[in-house]
Parts: structure tokens; sequence; C-alpha cells
């Protein structure tokens, strides 16, 4: 199957693999998450494919978005104020809106934006070294990636809550009695795994897998189009701001940050 920057595509039988291949940490801007959602829709096409596999090479599966430079031009009043729509988001409506049933296999690090891109396929698979967080508040920012909306619904409100006000890391076998993952395997073994949850997934009637799955996430794409909406409007705010920038430095030099609220 054709290649697309960072993206490498896959069939095997009744499993699509769609790898991501900007490593070690794999961090995403709205090119490379367009890249991701094209090769999703391609699979979604392709009559063969009946469960798809997402993974990614690297230490991280997904460390966040790209925020280089970004702290800086908000800073010096260079936001994009006047900009109604995340591109990023935009492309994460697309992931949402994809029709075939996903295995995110997750090693390392899932955070901020990789967390919300791990929540939306239908299950994780995680290795004994995958570790989540929604650090939005440690960079003085709102949560994105409609994961106001998607954490909630897949871990309830009071552990969403834990992650988004806390900003805390958890590791695979909390994310586990979170509900976050639902495997849990060895590093070495952690594709192998994910690969075999989707072709059991992909052994079933295809008409029915999709049937049944756009029933269990009916609504779900109207709805992280809106919630994004909302979340961009409070970025919108919170990314002009002295504690953003110091929010961005701090998490990069791996200390606490001197926030003062404006």
């Amino acid at each position: 199957m054709q290649h697309e920057q960072f993206i490498d595509v896959s069939l095997d039988g009744h499993v699509g693999t769609i790898t991501m291949q900007r490593p070690p940490h794999n961090y995403i801007n709205p090119a490379f998450l367009g890249n991701i959602a094209d090769a999703l829709e391609s699979l979604d096409r392709e009559p063969a494919c009946r469960a798809v596999v997402l993974r990614s090479e690297g230490k991280s599966f997904c460390a966040g978005a790209d925020l280089s430079g970004r702290a800086q031009r908000d800073a010096n009043g260079a936001a994009p104020a006047a900009v109604d729509t995340n591109p990023l988001y935009s492309q994460a409506a697309r992931v949402f809106s994809t029709g075939k049933p996903i295995v995110v296999a997750v090693q390392g690090a899932a955070i901020g934006a990789g967390l919300g891109l791990a929540v939306a396929g239908d299950f994780r698979v995680c290795s004994t070294e995958a570790r989540f967080a929604a650090n939005f508040v440690k960079l003085g920012y709102h949560p994105g990636f409609a994961l106001t909306l998607t954490l909630p619904r897949l871990i309830g409100q009071q552990k969403a809550a834990l992650m988004f006000l806390t900003g805390r890391r958890i590791n695979a076998g909390e994310a586990a009695e979170y509900g976050l993952a639902d495997m849990v395997t060895e590093p070495e073994s952690l594709w192998q795994t994910a690969a075999d949850l989707a072709a059991e997934i992909a052994e079933n009637a295809p008409l029915g897998l999709v049937a049944t799955r756009a029933t269990l996430r009916a609504g779900l794409a109207e709805a992280v189009r809106a919630q994004t909406d909302i979340e961009w409007a409070q970025q919108k705010v919170l990314g002009r701001t002295e504690d953003f920038a110091e929010g961005v430095r701090s998490v990069a030099e791996r200390r606490p940050g001197n926030f003062v609220g404006r």
C-alpha cells in the first residue's frame, strides 16, 4: 500500500497496520495527524480490512503535540486568536469518523494529544513500560483533542478529573485499573499481542463489525467536533498567558512551573 510521510501502512489478511514513524517521541502536528487519518480512511475503503492496529516506532507511542516555538509566538501576541478551528482537531475529528475497529499499541509515553490519539481507538494494548498523562495544567493550558469528552466516557468522571487536575502520570498497571488499558503485556510482545486482538476481531463478519461499532460510537464524531470547539476557545485564551509560556519551559526543563496566574 502507498506509504505517506512518517507513516507505514500494511495489510496482512484482514488486519491493517498503521505504524507511526517519527521516533523517538512521535510528536504530532496537523500534517502528521492528517497522514494518520488518510491511512485510516484508506483502510476503510479496503474491503479486505476488518480491523486496524495503530502503533508507533520509538521510545514513546506519542508524547504529545509538537509545541516547538508555540509558547514564544503566543507570548509575543501572535496566537491565532481569530482562528475558530484548531487544524489539529480538524484532523482528530477525521480519525474519530472512521469506521473500522482500531486496536492501539502503546509503548512508553502517551501524553496530552498522544493520550487523545490513544483514546480515539477502540482498545489499548499497553506495554508494561507505558505511561499516560493529561498534563495540560502543568503547561498552564486547557485539555484538548476532545479528551474532556472521551476520557470521562472511557474511565469515568472522577478518575478523569483526577488525571486532568493533577496532571499526574499513571503507569500501565494503574491504566488497567482505570479501564484505560485493556491489556498489558511485556514490551517485546506488544505488537504481536495487539495484532492478535485485531485478528480476533477480524475473524467476525465485516458488516456486523462495522454496524455494531457504529452503534456503540453513535454521535461520537459529531460530539468530538463540538467539544474541540469548546476546548479550542479556552486554549486560545490560555495560550496567550505568561503561565503557558512558563509551563512549556518548565516541562522542557523537568521542573515545577513558577506560575503567576496571568
